[in-house]
C-alpha cells in the first residue's frame, strides 16, 4: 500500500492553499484529491469579480483567483487527481479512493487534509408548502446551469433567501434579461454581505422583503405563481400580508452546510452550530492528524479567508508529519452573548505570542462592546461600531493573559 504524507481532499481554493503551504513548509509526497474533472472548486462558476481584495491586493473573477492558486499548485508538481471520490476514511489515516483510471485504491497517509467544502439547502430541507413543480433551483445550481453550461433558466424569476450566492444570482438574471420580482428573506435583516446588497439589489432597484417567507407555491408542469407574506418574531405568517407574484423560476438561496460525511462516519466530532468539524487552533479535529479548513469546516463570507484558513491547516498538518506540532492542555472556547459560534473550539497550541478568535454574531449589532473573559476575568475589550451575521470577524488577545483552566468566552456586551 502507497504511503503519503499529506492527502487533501478537495482541490479549491481551501483545498490549493493547504497544499501549497504544506509543500513550502518542506512536505513533498503531497496527494490532492478532487471529485470534479478541474481544479478551482466553486470558484470557476463565479464568474463575478470581487474576489482576492484581500489576498492578492486586486479585484479578480473566481476564475482568475483559481487560476492563480492551480498555477502555483502545478509550478510545485504537486500531484492531484481528478474525477476521483474519497470512499472511506480509517482512523489509522489509511484513505480509499477510486476513479476510472486506477480504480479502487488504499493509500496510508500521515495527515489528512478535508477541504471538501460545502452544499446548499433544498427545498426539502425547509419545507416550503404547496405543489412540486419545476422551475425551482438553488441558486447555486442557477449559478453553474447559466455561467458553465450556458443555459438561460427562466424569464420571471423571485429569489427566496438574501444569501451572497442568491443576491448575485439576481443581478446576474437581471443582466441576462430576466425580470428579478424580488428576494424574500424570513429574517428581518440580509444574511448577504452589505456589498452584494448594494451592488446586486439596490443598484438595480431589486426590492427586498424582509421578514418574509413563501406561503405557498403554485403550478402544474412548472411554477405559475408564488404567494409570500410577512412573518412575525416566532417566524408565524402574519394573516392578510399575503402577496402574490406570476413567475416561471424561483431560486432558493438559504444556506450553506459543511459536506463532512465521511469525517461524521468515523466519528470527529462535529459542532452542532457550524455543522464542520469541532478543532483546535492548529485546525486538527478530534482526531489526530486530520484537519480541516475551508466552508467544510464553517461556511466562509471571503474567499480570500478560505486560502487563508487552508494555508494555516498545510502549515499545520506539514508539522504534524514532521512531529514538530507542539499542543499544550487545551483551554475550551466558547460563545456568549450575542455571539453565534466561536472558531477555533479550543486553544493548544501556545508557541506564539497571540492567540486569534474567529466568530460570528446572531443578529446586527450597532456601537457595542466586544468582550474576551475566562472565568468572569476580562482578557480584552473591544469597541465595534457595527457587527453582521454574514460577516466573520476576529478578536486577539495574548496567551499570557489567560488562565490555565477554564473556558475562554466571546460575547457582546450591548449599550
Amino acid at each position: 500500500m502507497k504511503t503519503v504524507d499529506i492527502v487533501v481532499i478537495g482541490g479549491g481554493s481551501a483545498g490549493l492553499a493547504a497544499a501549497i503551504s504544506a509543500y513550502d513548509q518542506g512536505i513533498r509526497n503531497i496527494l490532492v484529491l478532487e471529485k470534479e474533472p478541474y481544479l478551482g472548486g466553486i470558484l470557476l462558476q463565479c464568474i463575478h469579480n470581487g474576489f482576492g481584495l484581500h489576498h492578492f491586493k486586486e479585484e479578480l473573477t473566481g476564475p482568475e483567483y483559481a487560476f492563480r492558486y492551480t498555477e502555483e499548485l502545478q509550478k510545485r508538481n504537486i500531484d492531484y487527481r481528478l474525477n476521483t471520490m474519497v470512499m472511506d476514511i480509517s482512523s489509522d489515516l489509511t484513505l480509499h479512493y477510486a476513479n476510472t483510471e486506477e480504480g479502487y485504491v488504499f493509500i496510508q497517509a500521515k495527515a489528512i487534509i478535508c477541504a471538501t467544502g460545502c452544499s446548499e439547502r433544498t427545498r426539502g430541507a425547509i419545507n416550503i408548502p404547496g405543489d412540486r413543480p419545476a422551475g425551482i433551483l438553488t441558486a447555486g445550481l442557477a449559478q453553474k446551469y447559466m455561467n458553465i453550461d450556458g443555459y438561460q433558466i427562466g424569464k420571471k424569476v423571485f429569489i427566496l433567501g438574501s444569501g451572497d450566492i442568491g443576491l448575485i444570482m439576481a443581478r446576474r438574471m437581471r443582466l441576462e434579461g430576466a425580470d428579478v420580482l424580488g428576494v424574500a428573506e424570513i429574517m428581518p435583516y440580509s444574511n448577504g454581505l452589505n456589498r452584494n446588497l448594494v451592488q446586486c439589489l439596490f443598484d438595480y432597484q431589486i426590492p427586498l422583503y424582509l421578514s418574509h417567507t413563501i406561503k405557498k407555491i403554485i403550478g402544474k408542469t412548472r411554477v405559475e405563481k408564488i404567494v409570500i407574506a410577512k412573518v412575525d418574531e416566532q417566524f408565524q405568517f402574519i394573516e392578510g400580508t399575503e402577496e402574490t407574484f406570476e413567475i416561471d423560476t424561483l431560486l432558493l438561496s438559504v444556506g450553506l452546510i459543511p459536506s463532512n460525511p465521511i469525517l461524521e462516519k468515523l466519528g470527529v466530532n462535529i459542532h452542532p452550530r457550524t455543522k464542520g468539524p469541532i478543532v483546535d487552533d492548529n485546525l486538527q479535529t478530534s482526531i489526530p492528524g486530520i484537519f480541516a479548513c475551508g466552508n467544510s469546516l464553517h461556511v466562509h463570507d471571503l474567499v480570500d479567508f478560505v486560502s487563508e484558513e487552508g494555508a494555516q491547516a498545510g502549515k499545520a498538518a506539514a508539522l504534524f508529519v514532521k512531529n514538530q506540532l507542539k499542543t499544550h492542555p487545551p483551554l475550551k472556547v466558547e460563545n456568549g452573548k450575542g455571539v453565534s459560534y466561536v472558531l477555533p473550539q479550543y486553544l493548544k497550541s501556545r508557541d506564539t505570542e497571540q492567540f486569534e478568535i474567529r466568530f460570528r454574531v446572531n443578529k446586527p449589532y450597532q456601537n457595542v462592546t466586544l468582550i474576551v473573559k475566562q472565568q468572569n476575568l476580562v482578557i480584552k475589550k473591544m469597541r465595534k461600531a457595527f457587527l453582521f451575521p454574514a460577516e466573520m470577524e476576529v478578536i486577539t488577545g495574548k496567551f499570557c493573559d489567560l488562565m490555565e483552566n477554564g473556558p475562554v468566552t466571546v460575547e457582546v456586551e450591548d449599550e
